[in-house]
């Protein structure tokens, strides 16, 4: 008799390999230039970000002894993780912990195959279809509504802030009308294709999405369109298969993050989103989606702890039985964009938030349903998704920012979302709301103007926080004493940080936002934090 029996049809596993050690890590932080750019080291000096382990690249001698394992495809590397993303069958996978000792643990995408160690960590958000005055033409009411277009009367279009779009292809951005001001300008800065490894991201992409995706920011046609960051520099980095759905695609979107951190840039946008596989032993529920468990979600951590603002999509599953915001939308350090029509209105297959998220999700919303962006084709046309609402309010966000030099990415998504709609009673549809950039920055410049210049070098970071919260004490100051209440005012920690011992292990706290007051003889300055 023929027994039935179930079969895995995916001989080929997806695992990620962490490793044990880094070489040279004291050597290479202590001259940082041999692992960043100056540009990334200014910028995390201008807001205090410490230089640390996570900034060190892998140990390539590694990764050449994995790559020679026969039955061994190494698909990806992350410097923040120091881990390898390989692929091969369970066996081979298995064997390389008893094969080197430099390997710490093995984590298989597929969690049921973890049986030596139990590790806690698409439908993806599909990609959807396709002082400065500017005439915006059919871009003008997206732009409008969040009062972008203030900034740039005031002569904030982005100059000077670079950005990095991680995305799916770029058809024609090389050879666009649309783009020839972008170009003329030098601010293409470099591109890559991380699915291929290769510097094509123009002609052998699998989708047109990022075309769409970088024109509401950078598009440019005179008295018919301008995108919202048009004068921002642009990375453009390829880290989505439209043909398949692997989370190998997560680790290609760590290393583009990754890579972005060690340019400079100041702000990633990410009109992608991680849910379901083709193997459904990689996929994820809805519980997942809790701001720590994907792959991609805590790499989005990480690179919002280095410093950087990361706009995401929300996702458009607000129609179908997912529901909501998926990875890496969940994170905490995640500027989640939901998507309304044009008349402000939520559009009804924006992803929405639940309690399962750590913080408020999405963040803000902007126009995602008939927003107007230029195709591959150079034509301009209307596209519907969180995928097009993302990139809009991540140009505006630029512009703020360049504006507010001086301010964190923590600060900035704040501002943001004290200037939009509905803060005092944000929902699970719109978030905090539509937000209003010029109220944004006449709030930020009304607070510095009336501040003592004393405050304003006190800073609390990394906010949100996993574990460690850290302070940046004014050169006056010697020690300050620091008081912790929860979100019901009941009063927590009490205790006293110094220029020598400036950090408060929050580990044990409960998730949510917390308050910390901070006095000295001198001082007295309250900030919101939230530990997830």
């Amino acid at each position: 008799m023929l027994l039935s029996y179930p079969f895995n049809t995916f001989a080929q596993e997806d695992a990620w390999v962490y490793l044990k050690d880094k070489p040279n890590v004291a050597v290479s932080i202590a001259n940082p230039i041999s692992i960043l750019t100056q540009k990334a080291i200014d910028r995390k000096n201008s807001h205090n970000i410490l230089i640390d382990e996570k900034d060190v690249p892998v140990n390539e001698n590694y990764i050449s002894q994995l790559k020679g394992v026969t039955g061994i495809s190494v698909m990806a590397k992350s410097k923040w993780f120091n881990a390898v993303h390989v692929r091969g069958s369970k066996t081979d996978i298995d064997n390389l912990s008893t094969t080197f000792s430099f390997i710490d643990y093995i984590d298989f995408a597929n969690k049921n195959l973890n049986t030596l160690k139990s590790i806690q960590q698409k439908n993806n958000s599909k990609l959807e279809s396709a002082s400065t005055t500017f005439i915006y033409g059919n871009a003008a009411n997206q732009i409008e509504m969040f009062n972008g277009n203030e900034l740039h009367l005031a002569g904030y279009t982005g100059s000077g802030m670079t950005v990095a779009i991680i995305d799916a292809g770029f058809p024609n951005v090389n050879n666009m009308s649309s783009f020839q001001r972008l170009r003329d300008a030098g601010n293409i800065l470099d591109d890559y294709n991380f699915v291929n490894r290769d510097s094509d991201v123009y002609t052998n992409a699998t989708s047109t999405h990022g075309t769409l995706v970088l024109s509401t920011m950078a598009g440019y046609i005179e008295d018919e369109y301008v995108g919202t960051a048009p004068d921002a520099s642009y990375y453009l980095f390829v880290t989505e298969d439209a043909l398949s759905e692997n989370p190998v695609e997560e680790s290609y979107w760590v290393e583009a993050a990754e890579r972005a951190d060690s340019l400079g840039v100041d702000v990633i946008n990410t009109s992608l989103g991680y849910t379901t596989y083709d193997n459904p032993n990689y996929s994820y529920t809805t519980a997942n989606m809790d701001g720590n468990t994907a792959f991609i979600t805590k790499g989005a951590n990480i690179a919002f702890e280095k410093g950087m603002l990361l706009v995401n999509s929300a996702g458009n599953s607000g129609n179908d039985s997912w529901g909501i915001v998926g990875a890496p939308a969940d994170a905490a350090g995640v500027f989640s964009i939901g998507a309304v029509q044009a008349n402000g209105t939520y559009a009804s297959f924006s992803s929405k938030g639940n309690g399962t998220q750590p913080v408020q999700k999405p963040d803000v919303s902007a126009q995602g349903q008939a927003s107007y962006v230029i195709t591959e084709n150079d034509v301009i046309g209307t596209a519907n998704g969180t995928s097009f609402s993302s990139p809009i309010m991540a140009g505006g966000i630029v512009c703020l920012w360049q504006a507010l030099p001086s301010k964190t990415n923590t600060e900035i998504m704040q501002l943001v979302r004290e200037s939009a709609s509905q803060y005092s009673s944000p929902d699970y549809n719109l978030g905090y709301g539509i937000p209003n950039l010029q109220t944004a920055l006449n709030l930020a410049l009304s607070v510095t103007n009336g501040n003592d210049d004393k405050n304003q070098d006190l800073k609390l970071f990394p906010n949100p926080t996993k574990g460690l919260i850290r302070f940046n004490i004014p050169l006056n100051q010697s020690e300050l004493s620091v008081t912790i209440f929860n979100v019901l005012g009941k009063e927590i920690l009490e205790t006293t940080v110094t220029n020598t011992n400036n950090q408060i292990d929050i580990t044990s706290f409960s998730n949510g936002l917390h308050i910390a007051r901070i006095q000295s003889k001198n001082i007295s300055k309250t900030i919101k934090f939230i530990k997830y």
